[in-house]
């Protein structure tokens, strides 16, 4: 399962991915028909705003508006916010809003409903709460204007915006316990029909008539979970379904070949080795720089990406993705495949008879093919790995309550946000949970953070580069996605999630 470009809500995510029970949706959709039905491998387990994550976000979209829009290229248009500006030194954003904006129960949109969203959306416990530890305070100078004070900049606050902490409820629901998990009052282009739908199942919303915006093009919109993607590609070859994103190379290989389909790839997520114990707490060779060097060295990265993804994708020695300023394309073959070198980095480093290195695995993200290939890849230079199988809430609780592990296997998505990428990778956080540094990032992210343009650019690529000569990850590739519908309609990707926005469907004429 994809993460979505939010590493800090990965618990989230792995949970989801291991708790996934089986059932399929029922669909209607055909050429010129009214309703789109999109299927998915993953749900949210409340429609409540705070908890709003990664690729559950459509299902939030559905009914809620947010701040800000993301089009489809990643830049940034009006929703609910029809205008912003940055004070000088970017510590304070100001917001003027929509006045024609109402919740489904026909309260007013205004500032107040800004402040108690953001402010809610901070202290929710939400796997993107962090998102909001710069906001120190919302001030209301009117009811079409707000102002967002800021402790220190934060360059992807727009971003986050027009993503979940951006997602705006009715504040009249906020009083009553779980209103909003199962029953959503926001400003959107559809309402939920409760009595059609059944969580873990199907979820179906039909058109709000009175929408202050444009109307999307289908009068209902439903989202089927799926638990796996050959059940996905015979609803899309069944017209059961419209729409859905494959990620596995044989599904995709399998539509490909249909002439019915319509389809569109997206290069998005990477999946690698994310190294926590940096500072060796818990496996003391990882403290040295040449031992994260030498793991990078023995991954065989062309010959897993052609045996697992039958060469979908590209292989990548970074985390910051094509769409950052950071992105350094030399940098994606930075390590080549030397297992002898390898072994000379492990002897420079004191560990020539080699280490044991354990690492949780979600079979849900391993796979027996990857968690093979790892293990003799580490073995050829002297790295004994031992795999420790976990269920979905030991999976949760070990990783990222007791922290454990040194390190995970995770496909995590590249966002087009350099400040994104750090702020959930470099940062302590979910991702740093031990909260590594060293001088040269002490001195590189502020300037990220407070600088823009060229000197932002600059400073991105300085850390991007100072991350892969330390070995601070050990990513394998970016992983080529497809989405595919069943010929009655036109999906565009959408710039930082994995899966499409509600507004990118568009029916084929």
């Amino acid at each position: 399962m994809s993460r979505n470009t939010r590493s800090g809500a990965v618990a989230a995510c792995a949970a989801a991915s291991l708790a996934l029970a089986g059932c399929t949706g029922s669909g209607t959709g055909s050429a010129g028909s009214s309703t789109l039905n999109i299927a998915t491998l993953t749900f949210p387990q409340s429609l409540d705003p705070t908890q709003a994550v990664g690729s559950a976000l459509p299902f939030f979209q559905a009914t809620y508006d947010t701040l800000v829009k993301r089009e489809p290229d990643g830049a940034f248009s009006p929703m609910l916010a029809t205008s912003w500006k940055y004070n000088s030194d970017r510590t304070e954003l100001a917001l003027t809003l929509r006045k024609d904006v109402k919740f489904a129960d026909g309260t007013a949109f205004d500032a107040a409903a800004v402040k108690a969203n953001m402010e809610r959306f901070k202290k929710g416990g939400g796997a993107d709460a962090k998102w909001l530890n710069d906001l120190d305070s919302v001030d209301v100078a009117d009811a079409s204007h707000v102002t967002l004070k800021l402790k220190q900049a934060d360059p992807a606050m727009l971003f986050y915006l027009s993503d979940a902490a951006g997602l705006m409820a009715n504040p009249a629901k906020f009083a009553k316990a779980d209103s909003l998990k199962t029953t959503p009052d926001g400003t959107g282009p559809y309402r939920l029909v409760k009595a059609r739908t059944t969580i873990g199942t199907k979820w179906v919303y039909q058109r709000n008539d009175d929408y202050w915006g444009k109307r999307l093009p289908y009068e209902n919109l439903t989202i089927s979970f799926f638990d796996n993607e050959t059940a996905i590609v015979n609803g899309l070859k069944t017209g059961q379904v419209n729409a859905a994103l494959l990620q596995t190379a044989d599904q995709q290989i399998s539509v490909e070949s249909d002439a019915r389909m319509k389809t569109a790839k997206q290069e998005f997520d990477f999946q690698g080795l994310l190294l926590f114990d940096r500072d060796g707490k818990l496996t003391p060779a990882l403290r040295d720089p040449r031992v994260r060097q030498a793991l990078n060295r023995a991954v065989d990265r062309a010959a897993m990406l052609h045996a697992i993804r039958q060469d979908r994708g590209q292989v990548t020695d970074q985390v910051f993705g094509p769409g950052t300023q950071g992105y350094d394309r030399r940098l994606d073959t930075y390590y080549p495949h030397d297992p002898a070198r390898a072994r000379e980095l492990l002897k420079e480093a004191g560990y020539a008879q080699g280490f044991t290195l354990k690492l949780p695995r979600i079979a849900a993200i391993v796979n027996d093919a990857l968690a093979s290939s790892l293990a003799t890849d580490f073995k050829a230079i002297g790295v004994k790995l031992v795999w420790d199988d976990l269920d979905g809430g030991s999976a949760v609780r070990k990783v990222f309550t007791d922290r454990a592990y040194s390190g995970l296997v995770m496909n995590i998505g590249q966002s087009a946000s350099d400040w994104v990428v750090v702020n959930e990778l470099v940062t302590p956080g979910a991702f740093n949970m031990f909260g590594t540094t060293d001088p040269t990032v002490r001195e590189l992210i502020p300037r990220i953070q407070t600088s823009s343009g060229e000197q932002a650019k600059q400073a991105a690529r300085a850390l991007n580069e100072h991350l892969v000569k330390s070995g601070w990850f050990v990513p394998f590739y970016r992983m080529t996605y497809l989405h595919v519908s069943d010929g009655t309609v036109k999906i565009t990707p959408q710039s930082g999630m994995a899966v499409p926005s509600i507004y990118n469907y568009t029916p084929v004429k």
